[in-house]
């Protein structure tokens, strides 16, 4: 029940009450209470319940007394009593279902002691409390750092300042019992306000911090679940699912709350089929239990044969309930697992569409269009290229006259160094002999990184040349 501001705006962007989170309405509250008894008069002679129930941050909630029978109604900013000073909370319910809520969460309307509202909240009330909540986030980092400085094994995850910003609540995590006596002393004289710690679980802690689940929606515990029940993998296995703590764990690391929405439907259906200790017997061999499919509304069994490999069959109920029928009356079947399989792999393709053919026109769209670019640049491409070049630079070179090809590097001995100033004629010019005197070194690396290799017929004046290598 959102109030009229939280519309579509002008460029069809949700408008949103810009109230941060409270709405004149509280129609766009966490924890919202619908009040269908409004507008349904009171019996002739019965007076108003005189309590009410307040909000205040996050997931907190309490009931207080309207003693001085103000006219209040969902939304309203009220100043409770407190201890000490005072606080402001939104009231959430009013009327006859506040009676409910509290006999709903063991609280004796008659002698249930509770605190009484004040006021309504004046505007010097909600400028203090503004000021107070805007102080939250930095007092929260402050109080981690000095956890940090502490080395105490605990989380602080949220801090909440009571309306007149005399009191701070620490809400922490943690695994062991901590010792925060001293932590307590450190934040009350940094911060100069009452300090009161309060221990949260992992669930508590994730409905504060929010978030989207696995199911693309916001979390459960930070929407509307107040009550966290317990989650056992007992509740996982009734419902035929893989024990993995990957998909079976929430954001807060338990097992996820949903697992208990449907558990009560799958537990009424397991009562109707036949007990999972039952056995087949059968003239192929004996056949234990392994799975049931309730959606199919099939039992997986395994048959152990003598002389043979066990096979897998799954069976529909019926034929199970009718199997153990004449088992009772000392009969033994006999099935036929080929047929069985043919069945069940029918079933599985029981309104499965087909994939439509593809094809791509002019290779445009195809998946593996990058991965041939890629290989081709990166394996041959560039080093067919780089050897091409070589090659070319090696026939370009210039040589002295009357001197036999080249021989390859490897054959080639070390050559003592020659000075600087070569014999006047014959020699090569300054700039060859430097390039020359490089690419011997970069062979001799090379040669040293590859190992000594096996001795070849040398190719001077006795010897025939060596073969060049072919371009």
């Amino acid at each position: 029940m959102a109030c009229g501001n939280c519309g579509t705006g002008a460029d069809g962007k949700p408008a949103g009450c810009k109230s941060n989170g409270y709405c004149s309405t509280s129609g766009c509250n966490k924890l919202d209470v619908f009040d269908w008894l409004t507008g349904v008069p009171l019996p002739s002679g019965q007076t108003p319940f005189d309590a009410v129930e307040v909000r205040f941050k996050n997931t907190r909630k309490s009931f207080y007394r309207n003693a001085s029978a103000l006219q209040l109604n969902p939304g309203d900013l009220v100043t409770v009593d407190a201890a000490p000073g005072h606080d402001i909370g939104m009231v959430t319910l009013a009327g006859e279902l506040v009676r409910a809520q509290m006999q709903r969460k063991s609280a004796i309307t008659d002698t249930y002691e509770l605190r009484k509202i004040l006021r309504k909240s004046t505007q010097e009330d909600i400028d203090r409390w503004h000021a107070s909540r805007k102080l939250e986030d930095e007092t929260m980092l402050a109080a981690r750092a000095v956890v940090h400085e502490m080395r105490l094994d605990m989380k602080v995850t949220d801090v909440e300042y009571q309306g007149d910003g005399t009191k701070a609540t620490f809400y922490y995590t943690a695994e062991q019992r901590i010792d925060f006596r001293d932590l307590i002393r450190k934040l009350a004289d940094r911060f100069k306000v009452r300090i009161d710690m309060k221990q949260i679980g992992a669930r508590q802690e994730a409905g504060r911090i929010g978030g989207i689940g696995s199911c693309g929606r916001e979390l459960c515990c930070s929407t509307w679940l107040t009550d966290f029940r317990s989650v056992t993998t007992s509740a996982a296995r009734y419902q035929q699912l893989a024990l993995n703590p990957q998909k079976l764990a929430g954001q807060c690391g338990k097992l996820k709350c949903c697992l208990n929405y449907e558990l009560d439907m799958y537990i009424e259906a397991v009562k109707s089929y036949p007990s999972q200790n039952a056995k087949l017997k059968t003239k192929q061999g004996t056949g234990y239990h392994m799975k049931t499919d309730i959606f199919e509304e099939k039992m997986w069994y395994l048959f152990k044969m003598p002389g043979s490999a066990p096979v897998m069959a799954g069976l529909p109920v019926e034929r199970v309930r009718e199997i153990l029928a004449q088992n009772r009356e000392g009969v033994e079947v006999e099935l036929d697992f080929a047929q069985i399989a043919e069945e069940n792999e029918a079933a599985k393709n029981v309104g499965v569409e087909l994939e439509p053919e593809y094809e791509a026109v002019g290779g445009e769209d195809e998946l593996t269009r990058f991965d041939s670019k890629i290989k081709s640049g990166r394996s041959g491409g560039r080093r067919k290229g780089k050897g091409r070049d070589r090659e070319r630079r090696n026939d370009q070179r210039p040589r002295p006259q009357g001197a036999s090809p080249a021989k390859p590097a490897q054959a080639q001995g070390p050559r003592p160094p020659r000075p600087d100033n070569g014999p006047p004629g014959g020699g090569p010019s300054g700039e060859q002999r430097s390039q020359g005197e490089g690419r011997r070194d970069r062979n001799r690396r090379g040669r040293d990184r590859r190992g000594p290799r096996p001795d070849r017929p040398p190719g001077g004046e006795g010897g025939a040349p060596p073969t060049p290598p072919a371009a």
